[in-house]
């Protein structure tokens, strides 16, 4: 009688893979899932008329960035009810990966082309959605630019999972690039801050020019969080950081100083707040070279040749 064959690696290792997708934790992923239906609701309430709405009186678009913050919330509780539960798997960071690719990638650069196509010719001469299809070069642009983004986010999200081998506190407290949720929360806070400005603070009698001129501004803003995103500047990784672990007491008392600015004067310290951000990369790394080439110079000088 034949003896009974033995499983391959190969076999082996896919039925491993069965068993682990039979099962998989039901926490992490509804937050994760929280997460891609706010991302769809941006969408949806950013493809509407710009204009007052039937929630709480506000603007659609500014009911489209909130969402984009409320998704940014359930993918930090995911990560965290991951961790607190030990059920952390390859295939909850694919799933946070698909998520994060339409709250921080489709829906940002939805919002921005919603924008300015409104704005660009004023309200009375609105035609639809910039895009490809346009009749001029600024039409082209604008729609290029927001397909740029969607494209750097997906690279970011990508190599952020091909780099990333290990799950430590302390392997995370910098990341390389721009992260998505950053870049998204620069492009929602200043679109929320233009719609406060235009219907709320300016509505009765706005500057000459503030809606175009503010409007037009923000794809330029679009186009360098993109490039930060798939660059290798380095940003720190705030909760990992600073907001873990003890810090001396001045720190806790600086902290408060932003809140209590946001309490007054919530739109203009939420888009201070992911501008500085997005800002720092650039400045961290031109302070490390110029750091670098001030201990050079001074190892120059030390050095037996300078002594004679």
């Amino acid at each position: 009688m034949d003896s009974p064959r033995s499983p391959q690696p190969e076999e082996v290792d896919i039925a491993r893979h069965r068993r682990r997708l039979l099962s998989i934790s039901v926490v992490p992923t509804l937050l994760t899932l929280g997460n891609l239906v706010c991302g769809f609701a941006a969408i949806h309430y950013a493809s509407k008329p710009i204009g007052p709405s039937t929630v709480l009186g506000w603007s659609t678009l500014t009911i489209a960035g909130t969402l984009v913050f409320i998704g940014m919330l359930f993918d930090a509780l995911d990560g965290f009810a991951a961790r607190l539960t030990r059920s952390a798997s390859e295939f909850g960071a694919q799933l946070d990966s698909m998520a994060d690719m339409v709250t921080f990638g489709v829906a940002p650069a939805y919002m921005v082309l919603r924008l300015v196509s409104y704005y660009y010719g004023g309200p009375d001469h609105y035609t639809g959605i910039l895009g490809p299809d346009a009749d001029n070069a600024y039409g082209k642009i604008m729609w290029g630019i927001a397909a740029f983004y969607i494209c750097c986010t997906a690279l970011r999200l990508a190599r952020f999972n091909a780099e990333t081998t290990s799950t430590d506190e302390a392997d995370h407290r910098f990341f390389r690039g721009l992260p998505s949720p950053g870049a998204a929360g620069a492009v929602a806070s200043l679109t929320l801050l233009h719609q406060h400005l235009a219907l709320v603070r300016f509505h009765e009698v706005p500057p000459d020019g503030f809606e175009r001129t503010s409007a037009l501004a923000l794809p330029l803003i679009t186009l360098l969080v993109s490039a930060a995103m798939i660059s290798r500047l380095p940003y720190a990784h705030i909760v990992n950081r600073y907001l873990r672990g003890r810090q001396p007491f001045a720190f806790v008392a600086w902290m408060m100083l932003p809140l209590a600015f946001a309490v007054w004067w919530f739109q203009v310290g939420l888009a201070a707040c992911f501008t500085i951000y997005a800002l720092s990369g650039p400045v961290r790394r031109l302070m490390h070279r110029f750091q670098s080439r001030g201990a050079a110079a001074a190892r120059d000088e030390r050095s037996p040749t300078n002594l004679r």
